[in-house]
């Protein structure tokens, strides 16, 4: 699996890579408001640089449990300053925007973003998918229970990873329909899932590999790592690095993180460990 997007060059056989958080919201589950306004948010994807990233990921709408839905401008208003002084600035890395709405998507795209993070998996209006194609963006599908306003609605009686192989099946098909292929499968850690449904869905990891699409794992800081050691957001540092160390050891081909220098730190660990024979059988499948 080989993806050129925009100036690099995503070997997803030989690496994994590192996808760092910027968020542009008041209200994120963890930095809410800490880069809400343009100089913080652009200093701070400067600094996700220095830190190791591979890819940046801006978003402009919090899609944390009980989340208030914004409208298209204000997504606007928050995401486009940052992004056209960072593309004018030659941003030195992909930039993502965490977007399901097709018209954002677009228009950011216009401006030079080359990766489309679709929260809704496509749910929310499929034409997502054709915006991706036109500016040859690569597309992660996230899946998610239902649609974007009760994508966090549980239930706790459906085999999991069945159901993501269905729902990624059924959205490569689609995207295959329509001659698109540069995808990557996100299966939706916290999004409308129990405890053991993440902890199942992040030892199945190389099931979803199968599909042969690169697996995004967004784990960084989230419910079930406060479940399970008891700890606010701030506080599940630790149990993130362990997480992230244990998907790439699964087959994770990209981690989305708010604490890149310690992830890249993990990640060069785990790749010196893990070689020369992980990549070899990820190769198999």
């Amino acid at each position: 699996m080989k993806y050129q997007i925009n100036n690099k060059y995503f070997d997803f056989d030989s690496q994994a890579f590192i996808m760092g958080i910027l968020n542009i919201t008041p209200d994120s589950f963890y930095d809410g408001g800490k880069n809400f306004c343009k100089d913080r948010a652009i200093e701070f994807a400067y600094k996700i640089v220095s830190e190791g990233a591979d890819i940046l990921d801006v978003g402009g709408e919090s899609t944390r449990p009980d989340s208030e839905r914004i409208s298209y401008q204000e997504e606007m208003d928050r995401v486009i300053p940052v992004l056209e002084t960072l593309v004018k600035s030659n941003f030195p890395i992909p930039i993502s925007i965490d977007t399901y709405k097709p018209n954002i998507a677009e228009e950011t795209c216009k401006i030079g973003v080359s990766i489309i993070n679709d929260v809704s998996g496509t749910t929310y209006d499929e034409s997502i998918i054709d915006i991706a194609k036109k500016y040859d963006a690569a597309l992660i599908i996230n899946h998610i229970n239902g649609n974007v306003r009760n994508m966090h609605n549980i239930d706790k009686d459906k085999n999991i990873v069945d159901e993501i192989l269905l729902f990624f099946e059924e959205k490569i098909s689609l995207c295959k329909s329509k001659n698109f292929t540069k995808i990557i499968l996100d299966p939706g850690i916290g999004f409308g899932k129990t405890l053991s449904q993440n902890l199942e869905i992040l030892k199945n990891i190389h099931v979803l590999k199968q599909l042969n699409f690169p697996v995004l794992i967004a784990l960084s800081r989230k419910k079930f790592i406060g479940e399970l050691l008891d700890k606010s957001p701030f506080d599940r540092l630790t149990g993130t690095l362990v997480a992230n160390a244990i998907s790439v050891y699964n087959g994770a081909n990209i981690i989305r993180v708010h604490d890149v220098k310690e992830n890249v730190e993990v990640l060069k660990i785990s790749e010196s460990i893990l070689k020369p024979y992980k990549f070899i059988s990820n190769n198999a499948h």
